[in-house]
């Protein structure tokens, strides 16, 4: 080859350097997941009950290294979720609670383990599985009584990280009784249209989409927990 037609070569490949560099994906991790029911730390961020930083933005996004047992999963910037002085709202349960996670990305799933200290009281296996859109672990504390910090631990399949959420209880030992049939009969309270950021107990019945929905948890609702795609709160009637 001529000295011409190797300089031409050379410079065709200096020439196209930048347009693969454009081309690379972004070595990102994609991060999404929390409890939503009985509301996490930050849950109650994300629907304004407690002051908080980023977190109110991105509450599923605490994102850390397997094994740590930290409410921000070491986020420097989610440091507020360890803040055990803030004005965290406390959910009074029973021996037994049922969790409600919310996903916006379903990763393969190896497990998920709740935490009292450092007692893990549950697991659940998924065996590197999708998790499904909506999913609910209901989890017997065992003789935990009083003001508890609960930490659950969504651990990824395919990578090194796992999610983080802790979720503030009152142990009462035993749920509330049901209430009387007479008072059950009565029709459930009718709240009109749905709407974000409304705060819903559980029975009161509201139109989206045409359908009647009745909710079955107390939870205030966020942006994309409409009735429609979160059975775990809602039932069409």
């Amino acid at each position: 080859m001529s000295l011409k037609r190797k300089l031409a070569v050379l410079s065709a490949a200096v020439a196209l350097a930048p347009l693969s560099l454009l081309v690379l994906p972004a070595a990102t991790a994609s991060a999404h997941g929390y409890i939503s029911s009985p509301p996490s730390r930050q849950a109650q961020c994300a629907q304004g009950i407690v002051s908080c930083g980023d977190i109110k933005y991105e509450p599923q996004s605490v994102e850390g290294p397997k094994g740590l047992r930290s409410c921000n999963g070491g986020v420097a910037r989610f440091a507020e979720l360890n803040d055990d002085s803030k004005p965290w709202r406390v959910t009074s349960v029973g021996s037994t609670v049922t969790f409600n996670w919310t996903f916006t990305a379903r990763h393969a799933t190896l497990n998920f383990e709740y935490y009292l200290g450092n007692t893990r009281v549950a697991v659940f296996n998924l065996n590197n599985q999708q998790p499904p859109p909506t999913l609910s672990h209901t989890v017997n504390l065992g003789s935990a009584t009083g003001r508890q910090k609960l930490l659950a631990v969504w651990n990824i399949g395919d990578t090194a990280n796992a999610f983080y959420s802790c979720v503030d209880l009152q142990v009462g030992g035993r749920a509330p009784a049901a209430a009387p049939a007479a008072q059950q009969s009565n029709p459930a309270p009718v709240s009109g249209t749905w709407s974000a950021s409304t705060a819903y107990p559980a029975g009161a019945k509201v139109t989206y989409g045409g359908t009647t929905y009745r909710c079955l948890r107390s939870h205030t609702a966020l942006p994309g927990w409409e009735p429609s795609s979160t059975p775990a709160l809602w039932r069409a009637l």
